[in-house]
């Protein structure tokens, strides 16, 4: 897949704005092309900027990867706990769960494709990077779970990672054949899944 075409020359920046610009260009370049084939004078080209300004913000290609990749992580890792705090009913809890997948792997820049689908995947910081955030959703749905269910935590863990497999899978899944279901009658199929097995768990009764 090529590239995205270049950007023209921009105006000066301030500092974090400028880093933000960069990792966008970069995402675009990285999801188009991959790791391997990407250059930095693509990114720079498609940002609009020389490449010392490039290298003035990240010193090679692949740190600039891993901030991206970082970036990606926590953006996904945030939607989960929101959909986790944003409720209290447990059943809408998982349809939010399921809509944080879907809304991540169909935002513009398809930048779902590092975490999920890097080419550098065998390198250690990747992997590292990709593990924690699979590892912070999972723990951020176990700790409801826990709560909820009085599960201890191996079980709550357990069941939540079978419940980011799921909306992981289904979304993915579903993107590739966008068109055929709406997001929401996706989301609503999935969830409704995940639901009847969690529901299966009695809920643990308060005490005083």
């Amino acid at each position: 897949m090529p590239a995205p075409p270049a950007a023209r020359r921009t105006a000066r920046l301030p500092r974090g704005a400028r880093r933000l610009q960069l990792l966008r260009a970069a995402q675009d370049v990285f999801v188009a092309q991959g790791f391997h084939a990407a250059a930095m004078d693509d990114i720079a080209d498609r940002a609009g900027v020389s490449k010392p300004v490039l290298y003035q913000h990240f010193p090679g290609k692949r740190e600039l990867y891993l901030a991206l990749l970082e970036q990606q992580v926590d953006e996904l890792t945030d939607r989960v706990r929101e959909a986790m705090a944003g409720t209290e009913d447990n059943r809408e809890r998982v349809n939010g769960a399921v809509g944080a997948y879907f809304d991540f792997v169909d935002a513009d820049g398809e930048a779902f494709r590092l975490v999920f689908e890097s080419d550098l995947r065998n390198d250690p910081d990747v992997r590292r990077i990709a593990d924690r955030g699979a590892r912070q959703c999972i723990e951020a749905i176990a700790e409801v779970i826990a709560m909820e269910t009085g599960a201890d935590p191996e079980r709550a863990l357990l069941l939540s990672a079978g419940m980011t497999g799921l909306a992981e899978t289904s979304a993915r899944w579903w993107l590739a054949r966008k068109g055929t279901l709406s997001r929401d009658e996706a989301v609503a199929l999935a969830s409704s899944l995940g639901w009847r097995g969690m529901s299966g768990f009695p809920l643990r009764e308060d005490t005083d």
